[in-house]
């Protein structure tokens, strides 16, 4: 199991694209993993014959984790290990005793199997994570496993933390669905099982609030027209996306707190705008990074837009591509949205929704006219960024957007 992101500690396997017995070339689709950042279709590490599958379509296991093997062409067959002999009797016809078995881990070592995002919602939770019985390997405790934990209000045994108090929600399992009728069940994927976990998470780390903005996009919508002939003759498509996340991107300098994050009782500023798009799919949301976006011009910005949502549909991202971001952009207008109020992505502090582009009727110089307008969502964490701070940004991003620099198109 690869690596997906710094912060991952296990992935499911959604499926296997050869099976046992398949020849296989190095860098081969070999099986397709999902996380709650990326589904991608992990190449084969080296060419030879696969002989063996460990991990079974909807295993979760974690990160560095045997789920396979190759054998490489002039390689031995792997042994595998024999089984224990069985105990021969003795010579009065008695049985031998058995070998001792092996010492089991202690608790200690089964109750602290955890991925460092674990810990952490353990801590935010003040719970002990020995409470929380594992189901990963070997007895580790999962992100799954911890969020159903405080989802049941710490369990049937009274879920006490160290402290002595109540460490997570305490409402009851939602009602059941009744069968009311002609219907159909279908289990979560795997990768509605990652959002999910996310989503629920980020609403419990993060104190959620949202300001929207009117935005006049004529200027932009002229500019675009005039220099679309001249971006597609350089292969890049220019859209909507690219002026918002160049006029994102010059706001993220001047508002700086916006591109930061929290761990702990410090805020890390990043140096960095590592820009995250949120690009739909049929079977959920993924969001690529464009890293360094600063450093990019709007046709730069073009063809990175274009280019990961290009390579998320097809399941072809990298993992260093869905990780390390530090400000989101979301489109729920693509869909004719007005607007959206989008979850924050852990552990960023902001997220930009964008409602539908459209010619509307608005107020001019005390007349009506007609002008190309959107509304842009702002959702933000106040643990760190108050509303004035969060007004000020977005106003940068509106004037940005209504009077485009000419000269950077």
């Amino acid at each position: 199991m690869p690596q997906m992101g710094e912060s991952i500690a296990e992935g499911t396997i959604v499926r296997w694209i050869k099976k046992v017995g398949d020849q296989v070339d190095r860098d081969e689709p070999l099986f397709e993993i999902t996380t709650d950042k990326v589904d991608a279709e992990i190449p084969s590490p080296a060419a030879g014959i696969l002989t063996e599958i460990t991990a079974k379509e909807g295993d979760t296991v974690t990160v560095n984790s045997v789920v396979g093997t190759i054998q490489v062409a002039g390689e031995e067959p792997v042994q595998k290990t024999p089984p224990a002999p069985k105990p021969q009797p003795q010579a009065d016809g008695t049985p031998a005793a058995a070998a001792p078995a092996s010492k089991p881990a202690s608790d200690d070592a089964h109750r602290h199997k955890s991925s460092p995002l674990v810990r952490r919602i353990a801590r935010e939770n003040h719970l002990d994570v020995a409470q929380v019985a594992g189901t990963g390997l070997g007895g580790r405790v999962t992100k799954q496993d911890i969020l159903e934990y405080l989802g049941r209000g710490q369990g049937e045994e009274g879920g006490k933390g160290k402290g002595g108090k109540g460490t997570g929600p305490s409402q009851e399992p939602g009602p059941r669905s009744q069968d009311t009728g002609r219907s159909e069940i279908q289990p979560l994927s795997a990768m509605r099982k990652k959002i999910a976990e996310h989503m629920v998470l980020s609403k419990r780390t993060s104190a959620h609030v949202h300001t929207v903005f009117h935005v006049d996009f004529s200027d932009v919508e002229r500019l675009r027209q005039q220099k679309k002939e001249e971006y597609a003759g350089l292969g890049a498509k220019l859209t909507y996306m690219a002026f918002i996340a160049k006029a994102v991107i010059d706001a993220l300098r001047r508002h700086p707190i916006l591109n930061a994050s929290l761990d702990g009782d410090n805020v890390v500023y990043k140096k960095d705008v590592n820009l995250g798009i949120a690009v739909a799919l049929e079977t959920g949301l993924i969001v690529p990074v464009i890293k360094n976006a600063d450093e990019k011009n709007l046709l730069g910005l073009s063809r990175a837009i274009a280019d990961v949502a290009e390579r998320a549909r097809a399941k072809q991202l990298k993992p260093e591509e869905v990780h390390g971001g530090t400000f989101t952009i979301t489109n729920p207008g693509q869909s004719g949205a007005q607007f959206g109020m989008p979850i924050i992505n852990q552990p960023q502090v902001a997220i930009l929704g964008v409602g539908t582009v459209e010619k509307r009727p608005v107020v001019v110089d005390d007349g009506i006219a007609i002008r190309t307008m959107a509304y842009l969502t702002l959702g933000f964490d106040h643990r760190l960024i108050d509303g004035a701070a969060a007004d000020q940004f977005m106003a940068d991003i509106k004037q940005n957007l209504e009077h485009f620099d000419a000269n950077q198109v």
